[in-house]
């Protein structure tokens, strides 16, 4: 393990719940196992997946005051559900608290819960490891996306969108309009390529 591997594993230790922790280790082992089957920097995506969730930990009042401090924009959603602002201040905390300068590292930080269209690589591996880590237990058809997210990573991502839109559909949560226009991406990306073939 690298240096910055281990420094920044031994930060987010410090910072996170246990089970937080436990979580980032799932996203970041994942996110390395996505990478060597799709040739992605292995590094590049450990890091991503050790730092996504950096800003989980902080509470939503906390989250919507580092937005006001640091001029980063917040929606009507997210000011309605602050919580969904740990990404964005996420991206900036790794930038500024931990030295990412990668810009792509930073992108995969920002859109790891609500993904956009066209994700680069690295994007959709942490988007993706997110979901499939080996601790989560929740979501539906979740043995399928795993083994998915191995054979065609666009299709694992529009499954993971398509249950995340019905979960959020089916409660009271609000849903980030991102999320919905990332589904129709990847759908139409999705029924595209199979016409192709």
């Amino acid at each position: 393990m690298s240096d910055v591997l281990k420094k920044l594993t031994r930060e987010m230790e410090k910072v996170q719940e246990p089970k937080r922790f436990v979580h980032t280790q799932g996203v970041e082992y994942t996110a390395a196992a996505l990478a060597m089957r799709y040739g992605e920097d292995v590094e590049r995506a450990q890091v991503a997946g050790l730092l996504h969730d950096c800003a989980k930990c902080m509470g939503n009042d906390k989250l919507l005051s580092a937005c006001e401090k640091h001029h980063i924009p917040v929606t009507d959603v997210e000011r309605r559900n602050p919580y969904l602002l740990h990404a964005k201040v996420g991206s900036y905390l790794a930038k500024k608290e931990y030295k990412v300068e990668d810009p792509e590292i930073l992108s995969a930080i920002l859109y790891h819960t609500t993904g956009h269209p066209n994700m680069t690589l690295l994007e959709k591996i942490i988007f993706t490891a997110d979901y499939i880590e080996p601790d989560r237990k929740q979501a539906p058809n979740l043995k399928i996306i795993r083994q998915m997210a191995f054979i065609d990573l666009d299709a694992a991502v529009k499954k993971i969108l398509e249950d995340t839109l019905d979960y959020l559909r089916s409660g009271d949560g609000e849903m980030d309009p991102m999320t919905e226009e990332t589904y129709q991406y990847y759908k139409n990306y999705n029924e595209n390529k199979k016409s192709e073939e």
